[in-house]
């Protein structure tokens, strides 16, 4: 989704057992305690393609319609270099042994991290002392991933309570070549400048002189033995126009409505389509990450422990790529399709309204009457197990098809909004809107079951 200050930017070692990006996670055996998906930044594709949102920095080069704000300070050459990336998550449930995925699956380099740790945030890039651990892998402390690839440590055992950040700390050894990236974390993390070395384990932060609103190379951290709602989708659910740093998208909402027994793991992208359909023309298709189609697998059915998906994707096609209603409702029924042959159970979001988005499609009569065609066969399809309307509790009733006045601001970087993302409040409504005793009760239904 393109959006007002967003940056689109130009499309630019130890032997372990990697797992490709979209390999099946493996059982625990017997004795074991299941793993499950405690937080994720879906990799969406190589740094600087793709849409951020409050990224401090530079202008750089201009792409249609847009600029794009780059971490020249940190990375003059688009690559990490001989530095440390201070990677803050926000897990949202309470652990005390975690586990790390690192991700390479963009590069076209193998990327040797010959450290990392992970401790609790303190405040800004300040880990609080006694609790940096270091990360190993295989039980190494340095691992090399190969390009194309991802890896995931072993157990760091850090305390967390659910409002409680992770600090991840990575050393990059030697130059990294083109690095996989979530752009818009909406969580600030910190960086040191290149050739600066291994600070891993410092925690003070007079290292890390450079800030950014962008995960790299962090694509999941597990927790143990929890039930898994995984909130797949665009923008919208990524938290565009939600405040910086207040974990306040409607995911983040869900995750505090239904408390610490279940996780809500966002597997979401800005500009994400439904369909493989991709933009029209002078608009940036590499921007999007790979549709919902193509990383289903990845992002939700090879993740341990999911028992639920809330799916809210569609409104790119329509107004980005001008694909037709039916297009888009035949993407949801195969979606449907392989999620429910897992025994897993899917929701349907409704389509915000976009009426008077000034770019793309998306502000059209036409692109309305599809959004409301798509969502009719959402609400009365009967193909979902569930339905979240958070069109019926976005859109004003003295306008229809556009957002509530009260909804259509910046919470991000204030300001008008862009009529298409809902902000802080929006995301509230959202997120109180879905039927939490419906969750709980079909994740108590597979309570004790191991992960996939």
């Amino acid at each position: 989704m393109r959006v007002t200050r967003i940056s689109r930017a130009i499309v630019a070692t130890a032997t372990l057992v990697l797992l490709a990006p979209a390999a099946a996670v493996a059982q625990p055996t017997t004795g074991q305690r299941a793993w499950a998906g405690a937080w994720a930044g879906s990799a969406q594709g190589v740094y600087p393609v793709g849409y951020s949102v409050g990224q401090p920095g530079p202008v750089g080069p201009a792409g249609p319609g847009n600029t794009a704000p780059l971490l020249t300070g940190a990375f003059p050459d688009n690559q990490a270099n001989d530095q440390t990336l201070r990677m803050m998550v926000h897990p949202g449930v309470e652990g005390s042994s975690w586990r790390i995925r690192l991700t390479n699956e963009y590069g076209t380099k193998p990327v040797t991290f010959a450290r990392a740790y992970a401790g609790k945030q303190l405040i800004g890039a300040l880990v609080s002392p006694g609790t940096n651990r270091a990360l190993t892998f295989d039980g190494r402390r340095s691992v090399t991933v190969p390009a194309g690839k991802t890896v995931l440590s072993d157990p760091v055992a850090v305390r967390l309570s659910a409002v409680e950040r992770l600090a991840i700390s990575l050393y990059v050894s030697g130059a990294s070549g083109p690095m996989t990236w979530h752009a818009a974390a909406f969580t600030t993390s910190y960086l040191s400048g290149q050739h600066a070395g291994d600070h891993t384990a410092d925690v003070t932060d007079a290292a890390f002189p450079h800030s950014t609103t962008s995960w790299f190379f962090v694509s999941e951290v597990q927790a143990q033995s929890r039930p898994v709602v995984v909130a797949f989708g665009d923008s919208i659910t990524d938290g565009f126009f939600a405040t910086v740093n207040g974990s306040d998208r409607w995911p983040d909402v869900l995750q505090r409505r239904l408390g610490g027994n279940t996780a809500v793991v966002t597997q979401a992208i800005g500009g994400n389509m439904v369909t493989r359909i991709g933009r029209t023309p002078g608009g940036c298709t590499p921007c999007d990450g790979p549709p919902a189609l193509d990383r289903l697998d990845r992002d939700v059915l090879s993740r341990p422990s999911v028992r639920v998906v809330i799916l809210l994707e569609g409104i790119n096609d329509l107004g980005g790529g001008n694909a037709t209603a039916a297009q888009v409702i035949a993407g949801y029924q195969e979606i449907i399709r392989r999620v429910q042959a897992r025994g897993i159970k899917i929701i349907g979001a409704t389509l915000t309204p976009s009426g008077g988005t000034a770019f793309g499609l998306y502000g059209t009569p036409e692109t309305d009457a599809k959004r409301r065609a798509v969502n009719d066969f959402i609400r009365t399809s009967g193909q979902f197990d569930g339905v979240a309307d958070f069109s019926a509790v976005t859109e004003d009733p003295a306008n229809p098809g556009h957002l509530l006045p009260a909804y259509d601001t910046n919470s991000s970087v204030g300001g008008a909004g862009d009529h298409l993302h809902p902000n802080r409040a929006g995301f509230l409504a959202m997120g109180g809107t879905i039927d939490v005793n419906q969750i709980r009760r079909w994740t108590a239904a597979h309570a004790g079951q191991p992960g996939r």
